[in-house]
């Protein structure tokens, strides 16, 4: 089994910065494939942005790229999400997802139903 356990999450005015970390424990050599997911009131769980451990390559929702960075300290088994020019849209729960060697390609690194392990979500707020 593998642990995530989200954290940084708050409230923030529109333009600010945030940054979201992800901290996983248990059986981390399992997980190769690292994803953030969000969640609004009243909508469907969407895409944000993953990467692959190994080699660092990451994806990103159409709505963030530009704005949002993921990034991962192997040695500390944790996963960051920096958001930059927050929006209101931008408020949701946003969660952690980790998965076993996922096809590159964002058609399925998108996928909530590809990702094993779910951290418990960590609200963002931004006010307009």
């Amino acid at each position: 089994q593998v642990q995530l356990v989200e954290s940084g999450g708050g409230l923030v005015q529109a333009g600010g910065s945030l940054r979201l970390n992800c901290a996983a424990s248990g059986r981390t050599f399992t997980i190769y494939t690292m994803g953030w997911f969000r969640q609004a009131p009243g909508k469907e769980r969407e895409f944000v942005a993953a990467i692959i451990l190994g080699s660092g390559a990451t994806v990103y929702a159409d709505s963030v790229r530009g704005r949002f960075t993921i990034s991962r300290d192997n040695a500390k088994n944790t996963v960051y999400l920096q958001m930059n020019t927050l929006k209101p849209e931008d408020t949701a729960i946003y969660y952690c997802a980790a998965a076993p060697p996922l096809a590159t390609i964002i058609q399925v690194m998108s996928k909530p139903d590809e990702y094993d392990y779910w951290g418990q979500g960590t609200q963002v707020t931004v006010s307009s």
